[in-house]
């Protein structure tokens, strides 16, 4: 491998993107399911675990470039306190409320066109929040929110013996 590919697999962001992310910045990749290559559309960084504080901008920004958003789902047990709905900008958006633990969050546009969104954990070093963020967006990706959080040093490893 040469020293430029290395340098590049090494920081795949952008400089621009690279000092710009923090916590509560948005890095996507945004594809309808019927053409996704990924698993993953995109990542997201969230300031905290208080989702009605985190997710109203995280709503505008998706509406401005995807359209209306009608629900979001997310794994209840991750945030604090998640109510039924919330109202962003006059218009309600759903919160589908699962206990699934899968460190992801499901955006829905309309009534079939859903997005699936890495939740980088608010505490995360920028170091490691960057790496799963470009992880999270590479065309074709395969690796699960898990596998990449548990690859960059965010997640932990299931216990030993675990299914």
């Amino acid at each position: 491998m040469s020293d430029e590919t290395s340098a590049s697999h090494r920081e795949p962001l952008p400089d621009r993107i690279r000092e710009a992310a923090k916590p509560g910045v948005l890095v996507l990749r945004l594809e309808t399911t019927q053409s996704r290559e990924g698993a993953l559309d995109g990542a997201w960084w969230p300031h905290s675990r208080d989702i009605s504080t985190e997710l109203p901008d995280l709503v505008r920004a998706l509406t401005e470039h995807i359209g209306p958003i009608a629900s979001v789902g997310l794994d209840a047990d991750a945030w604090d306190d998640v109510p039924a709905r919330l109202v962003v900008d006059g218009r309600s958006v759903h919160l589908d409320r699962y206990p699934v633990g899968d460190d992801t969050v499901i955006i829905t546009r309309g009534d079939r066109d859903h997005f699936s969104l890495l939740v980088v954990p608010p505490q995360a070093s920028q170091e490691a929040a960057l790496a799963s963020m470009a992880r999270a967006v590479q065309a074709g990706g395969t690796d699960s929110a898990r596998q990449i959080l548990i690859a960059t040093g965010i997640g932990h490893e299931p216990p030993a013996g675990a299914p």
